[in-house]
């Protein structure tokens, strides 16, 4: 049909053109209706109500008239009488009589109105009747009322007690009468309005229905001509609301077939050059998130401004070392080294991707990683640092039967081992490098701190070495040894230096036992008891044979004896190598 080739913008303006059309027809219907009942709405609130509203209050001021003619006489007949205040009540009793003549007028005169509107319907003979009536009682009142003020004014003036209460009492005689005769014409008239108000509620009720009719085939007719027009829309749509889920997820490989020539078809086209690109890109990803870590990636998006300007962090910072790889690359050909460096930095970089560390670099056979806002939280980096590198040094033993199946070979030329150094600190991070080429990176005293460190465990025999601030920030959640007081090349101020044992809770007996006396040996050494320190340190040996910082320290026990310390020796090593 022609209808369906057309563009969605015709299609949806020919939908809105037909349902307002339908809409306008329904309009127009519910607002003539609704003027028929507005105009009998009028009627019932400006005239009917208001006309009953008028009677009763001419009932009101019939008795304040009378009320105000007894204070009037009470002010006559008292001795002495008070003239100031009997004419303060006869104007009173004037303006009520004037104003009963007033409410009836305008009664009357609300009444005439309704007969002489031809626009709604009423029962005018009956109006007219309650007109009438209301005329005749007011002019009956008159009459009467006229001769017995007069008569009681004169018997008031007289102080004919007797004479005036007669006359007080057939006035209200008169006023009952009147009452009464209104209460008549205002129940008559109540009667009008009763069928006024059924009038109204019965066009109103008809409009009602008419209207309802009229928008309930206006709402199938526009509903049976969206659905058939809408129809060709929506299938293509929920194709493409299908594709793009599946894009959400994550499946760039969901393509849409393009069945029309609208917008729509335009759309499922660029949908799947879209599909295609992002594939393109995932592949991109892929590849250069082996080179970039994409938490930096990502935190780069999200505040591009610390790339530009850079920050000063405190952060945690690792250097890890593989032992041995001089001698080791020496005896293999350039592929088998290359596999063999490929599978260390696999197996160790895994640990600390999985504790949400950041890997800097891969410099020679070391690994750079630190960890710190804004990519964790302000109080996890020294844990979730040493906690890595407990996670490192774990695979080393499966790494060590590893790498000669890898190379196809009996037996590697040199062991393989690692060395790991951590420092905490305050560094500058941001993008570092030149106009051709950047980096992410961080800069500070605790980027060497670390790297002296990771060289240190040579020396000490270790594989985890780290800093105080690293230490301090741990707490309990690791076990520590503390090895020495240090100043590495560099720092002139010496800190102590820990071991990182094992995970809190983690130790054996043997390794309880070392950490022991090891601590007795350094408080011995430190106070130059070397003989105490000796001691200590060879029963540390016996329990883990052939812990390094024993060794070291003995050796250092040994020089000291025969070339003793200076006077003033702090405990403290120096080293002036890097």
């Amino acid at each position: 049909m022609p209808l369906f080739n057309q563009s969605i913008r015709r299609k949806i303006v020919g939908i809105a053109l037909g349902l307002i059309v339908l809409m306008l027809v329904t309009s127009i219907l519910s607002m003539v209706m609704s003027s028929q009942v507005g105009v009998l709405l009028d009627e019932l609130t400006d005239r009917y109500i208001p006309a009953y509203g008028h009677l009763a209050r001419a009932n009101i001021r019939s008795l304040e008239r009378s009320v105000a003619l007894r204070r009037m006489v009470m002010m006559k007949m008292q001795a002495p009488s008070e003239e100031e205040a009997y004419a303060a009540r006869l104007r009173e009793f004037e303006e009520a009589d004037r104003r009963i003549d007033e409410e009836a007028e305008a009664a009357r005169t609300l009444i005439n109105a309704i007969i002489d509107d031809s626009r709604t319907p009423s029962d005018n003979a009956g109006l007219a009747r309650i007109e009438t009536r209301i005329e005749t009682v007011l002019t009956e009142l008159r009459q009467g009322m006229n001769e017995e003020h007069a008569k009681l004014l004169k018997q008031v003036d007289a102080k004919q007690m007797t004479e005036t209460r007669g006359t007080l009492e057939h006035l209200d005689a008169l006023r009952d009468q009147f009452n009464q005769k209104i209460d008549a014409i205002r129940a008559d008239m109540l009667k009008q309005v009763f069928a006024s108000t059924s009038t109204v509620i019965s066009r109103q009720r008809q409009a009602i229905i008419i209207s309802g009719i009229v928008t309930l085939l206006a709402a199938v007719v526009g509903f049976a001509f969206a659905l058939l027009v809408s129809s060709g829309i929506t299938r293509p749509v929920r194709l493409l609301l299908a594709g793009t889920r599946e894009v959400e997820a994550g499946h760039f490989d969901k393509t849409i077939t393009v069945s029309t020539k609208d917008e729509i078809g335009e759309l499922a086209a660029a949908f799947n050059r879209m599909t295609e690109q992002l594939r393109h890109n995932e592949r991109i990803r892929e590849t250069f998130g082996r080179y970039i870590d994409p938490k930096v990636v990502q935190g780069l998006i999200d505040r591009p401004e610390v790339a530009i300007d850079g920050q000063r962090r405190v952060m945690t910072i690792m250097f890890c070392d593989m032992s041995g790889f001089t001698s080791m690359s020496e005896g293999m050909t350039p592929r088998g080294l290359v596999k063999v460096m490929n599978h260390y930095f696999t197996v160790m970089s895994g640990p600390i991707r999985n504790n949400r560390g950041i890997i800097d670099k891969y410099i020679g056979d070391a690994i750079m990683a630190y960890w710190g806002p804004p990519f964790i939280e302000e109080d996890e980096p020294a844990l979730l640092a040493c906690f890595a590198s407990i996670d490192m040094a774990d695979q080393v033993p499966a790494l060590q039967k590893q790498l000669p199946d890898l190379l196809g070979i009996r037996a590697m030329p040199v062991p393989c081992d690692l060395r790991i150094g951590i420092a905490t600190g305050e560094v500058l991070t941001g993008s570092i490098g030149s106009e051709l080429m950047m980096s992410f990176t961080v800069m500070g005293d605790a980027v060497n701190l670390a790297s002296r460190l990771e060289a240190v465990n040579k020396s000490y025999g270790t594989r985890i070495l780290i800093s105080q601030a690293t230490a301090d920030a741990i707490g309990s959640a690791c076990e520590l040894r503390e090895i020495d007081r240090l100043a590495v090349a560099g720092q002139s101020v010496p800190q102590a230096i820990f071991e990182v044992m094992g995970k809190a809770h983690g130790l054996s007996v043997p390794q309880a036992s070392l950490r022991s006396h090891y601590a007795e040996g350094l408080a011995a050494y430190r106070a130059q008891r070397f003989g105490d320190a000796r001691a200590a340190f060879n029963a540390a040996l016996e329990a883990v044979p052939g812990d390094g910082p024993s060794r070291t320290l003995l050796a250092r026990i040994a020089q000291f004896e025969t070339d003793p310390p200076d006077e003033g020796w702090d405990g403290a090593w120096r080293l002036e190598q890097k």
